[in-house]
Parts: C-alpha cells; structure tokens; sequence
C-alpha cells in the first residue's frame, strides 16, 4: 500500500466525529491508553458503536489494542500519528505556482 493510501485511511477515520473524539481521548491518555469500558464512560458512547470505530481506528493504523487478561487497551500508535502530521506539513510555506491555460498560449 502506498504511502498516500496510508495517509488518506487515517485522516478519513478521523473524519468521523465519534472517531476523532476516541483519538483526542486516547491521545490524552498517553502511553498506558484505556480500556474500552473507560472510553466507553468518557465519551458516553455505547459498546457496540464504540467497537465498531474502535476497529475503524485500528484498521486505519492510528490505533494498538492489548489484552490483557480480560480487558482490552487502547492507545494510540505515535509514530503513526507523527507520520501523519508531517504528511500534512512537510510541505508547509513552499509556496504554490499557478499555471493558468491564457498563460500557455
């Protein structure tokens, strides 16, 4: 898959606004994440729609999940965020140049 494949699957999972308030939530949890019942309490969401973007989060490369033992983590994946973020700025201030079509000829 291509790099820009990539990118476009995690920014339209975030384009969901379950989904993107789910990241914003874990990104704030940090490294030790939360358990899909904490999510759950936090945003007020019920367990199957909350699977349901959970798995849209995870597909999407944005999201890990751990068991362990019985409950699941959740944390976000940093380095894909990162990865991401740069996408979106690696570009920044260049500039742009227009070519117009009575330009040309």
């Amino acid at each position: 898959m291509t790099e820009m494949i990539h990118h476009t699957r995690a920014l339209t999972a975030l384009g969901h606004e379950a989904r993107l308030a789910i990241f914003r939530l874990l990104v704030k949890a940090g490294e030790e994440g939360l358990r899909v019942g904490d999510i759950a309490d936090h945003l007020g969401l019920a367990a199957s729609t909350l699977a349901h973007h959970l798995s849209t989060l995870v597909d999407a490369g944005l999201v890990v999940q751990e068991r362990q033992g019985r409950e699941v983590f959740n944390r976000v994946d940093y380095a894909a965020m990162r990865r991401v973020v740069s996408f979106l700025t690696s570009e920044c201030c260049v500039g742009v140049s227009l070519s117009r079509a009575e330009d040309a000829a």
